[in-house]
């Protein structure tokens, strides 16, 4: 409120003359307008692309081309209605505007397109839980999350947790497809690990939201069962931006290392 009675009171300045000469007082404006400006392209570079830290020195040791070219799996991770569209049950967070999602297609195509990926995974994440399993922490985390949102009906629930329309677009049969059923692991209680070791899958290639939830803990579980995650930055996103950097920094200086869809797509190619 405050700055709104500053705005006020300097414009109506500037209209009576009391604000000083009029060359002075556009020179003013020209310069709030840029900082105005910068500071709205300062927020647009918070999180995505522009978060992505430089390679840890132990992944710049690493032929990565080499290790994308092992058998391999996609796996996108709690990209649906509920985050992307104006009336998710997550929709605040409005990702719709913040770029993970063509991201995601532009890695997915480039995945598709190279033959050694054997495992596509579509992973839901439900935050309409009353049917899972729950302890005591459980009951109190799930239900905060859908605090204002219990009279929805039982299809806008499961319309909430189905894949985004962009990605349902790239849906093969053969595809995987079910919903995570712990706090923030693919790897516990899913046929997920039984369809990699069948395939001989290697390599782990990561996209979804959020980066420093279930992305950041399907890489931690993804080292410990023995595979080489890679988490394409861009493609992910938690859910504020600025949290972003610290994020990626974390995931790529200990679990695995975090990459750029377009160098994704340039060392597929490799």
């Amino acid at each position: 409120m405050e700055s709104k009675v500053n705005i006020d009171s300097t414009r109506r300045q500037f209209v009576s003359g009391v604000a000083g000469a009029v060359a002075a007082s556009a020179a003013g404006i020209a310069t709030g307008a840029q900082a105005a400006t910068d500071k709205a392209d300062d927020k647009t570079r918070l999180g995505g692309v522009y978060a992505i830290p430089e390679l840890a020195p132990q992944w710049k040791q690493l032929d990565l081309a080499k290790i994308l070219k092992y058998p391999a799996a996609f796996l996108s991770i709690s990209q649906n209605n509920s985050l992307y569209k104006p009336w998710g049950a997550q929709a605040s967070e409005r990702h719709w505007e913040r770029g993970s999602l063509p991201a995601t297609v532009k890695a997915a195509q480039a995945a598709r397109n190279a033959a050694n990926f054997k495992t596509f995974a579509w992973i839901g994440y439900e935050v309409f839980r009353e049917r899972y399993p729950q302890s005591e922490f459980d009951r109190a985390q799930y239900a905060s999350w859908i605090t204002g949102l219990e009279t929805w009906p039982d299809a806008k629930k499961k319309a909430d947790n189905d894949l985004v329309d962009e990605l349902r677009a790239l849906v093969r049969p053969g595809d995987l497809e079910f919903s995570e059923q712990a706090l923030q692991t693919a790897f516990v209680g899913t046929t997920l690990p039984l369809d990699l070791s069948r395939k001989g899958i290697k390599t782990i290639v990561l996209t979804g939201i959020h980066a420093d939830w279930c992305i950041e803990g399907n890489a931690r579980a993804a080292r410990d069962n023995g595979y080489l995650p890679i988490v394409i930055g861009d493609a992910t996103a938690c859910q504020r931006p600025e949290d972003e950097a610290a994020a990626f920094r974390r995931i790529n200086n200990f679990f695995a290392p975090v990459i750029s869809s377009e160098t994704f797509v340039k060392l597929l190619q490799a």
